[in-house]
């Protein structure tokens, strides 16, 4: 009882600290708390499925009240930034109740990738089920370690569905055209290849397509690793990516571009060896804006509302390092931040909902407490 009263206090205080500065313009509600939530999605009645990374989904209602974990949920390799990630509807998910889940899984060996899989939703008392979970894709190779999967989903209006996938910390697989990491896929909602993908016809009749099919399902590469995949008001598709020391990119994505990771950065390695800078580079495409100090993003939001008057069609940036939500205009292939809000806490997402409220989902990093906030204008 102790600690359920000082975790009150505490999510009391915080709330009261966002609220009194004075330089954000929106007032904030803690609606509720969650164990190292990764991502939501909101249900066509206005309620939220929320992931948490050790391999939780529950629904969530607008005032905050949360079903029991959804059972059926497949395992998840937990660690490091592995674990269960983003969560997305079917275009037809009134329907057909399918939904799509990103997650890690372990491989033979040590060796772990992202998948995504699809499944049928179905709500019983106290919160429900999945049946009918099929895996439709896979990173290739699987590789050791639990950084930088990537694995956002995101369905376009056409629906088709796009994956983002990350480098795994191993830098030369993002221009390695028998991989599919560091790389941004574009694929059906079963996972079939797209006949007009812009690599489907480029090797042939190659065995090892046929067997693995990664060359057609790839759209952009050269990524490091892309968490924040999104689509302006005009169809654009943008994604946000970690840099290595320095170098946060926000790249505007086109058919079969390369963006030039690990070959150019404009950040560093870690240990300190130096990256060419885009810039000498002009075979590869540069980023629209670049971070140094990174932001380290969480997920990439383009706001359609009207509640929040003069944001539309402004994307918006988690940040964890950065402690912030990073607010940037959009024009065309040009970007450029406006403004920063200070929120003390690392973000891991930020989401619209159906009225323009925005949603923000706190990290919860090493098995920490992640709140959900809800912003609205100041009064």
């Amino acid at each position: 009882m102790r600690k359920l009263l000082l975790a009150i206090t505490l999510n009391l205080f915080a709330a009261a600290c966002l609220q009194a500065q004075p330089n954000l313009p929106f007032d904030v509600e803690v609606v509720t708390s969650f164990d190292e939530p990764w991502a939501l999605a909101f249900l066509p009645d206005g309620r939220m499925l929320v992931t948490e990374k050790k391999g939780n989904l529950v629904i969530v209602t607008r005032e905050g009240q949360t079903s029991d974990a959804i059972d059926g949920v497949p395992d998840v390799a937990y660690g490091g930034q592995g674990g269960l990630g983003d969560v997305a509807l079917h275009p037809d998910f009134s329907d057909n109740g399918i939904i799509y889940l990103s997650y890690a899984e372990s491989g033979l060996g040590d060796t772990r990738g992202a998948v995504v899989a699809r499944a049928v939703l179905s709500e019983a008392d106290g919160g429900g089920f999945l049946s009918d979970v099929e895996v439709i894709w896979r990173q290739y190779p699987k590789v050791v370690g639990f950084g930088h999967f990537g694995h956002r989903l995101k369905f376009d209006d056409e629906g088709y569905l796009w994956i983002s996938s990350g480098d795994r910390q191993k830098f030369t697989p993002s221009q390695d055209m028998q991989s599919n990491l560091g790389k941004v896929l574009r694929l059906h909602d079963d996972g079939s290849i797209p006949d007009d993908n812009p690599f489907v016809d480029l090797y042939g009749e190659d065995p090892f397509v046929d067997d693995i099919g990664v060359y057609g399902q790839i759209w952009s590469l050269g990524h490091r690793n892309p968490l924040g995949l999104e689509f302006d008001l005009d169809g654009g598709l943008w994604v946000m990516e970690m840099g290595p020391s320095g170098g946060d990119e926000l790249n505007r994505i086109e058919r079969a571009t390369n963006y030039g990771y690990p070959v150019v950065s404009n950040g560093e390695h870690y240990d300190g060896r130096e990256i060419p800078d885009h810039d000498t580079r002009p075979e590869f495409q540069m980023p629209a804006i670049w971070w140094t100090p990174v932001l380290s993003p969480g997920n990439l939001m383009v706001y359609r509302g009207s509640l929040f008057a003069g944001w539309r069609g402004n994307a918006f940036v988690a940040g964890m390092s950065s402690q912030a939500i990073v607010r940037i205009e959009l024009d065309g292939d040009e970007a450029r931040e406006i403004e920063r809000y200070d929120m003390g806490a690392r973000i891991r997402g930020v989401f619209e909902g159906p009225d323009g409220a925005i949603w923000v989902l706190e990290d919860g990093t090493r098995g920490g407490t992640g709140r959900m906030l809800k912003l609205t204008p100041k009064n």
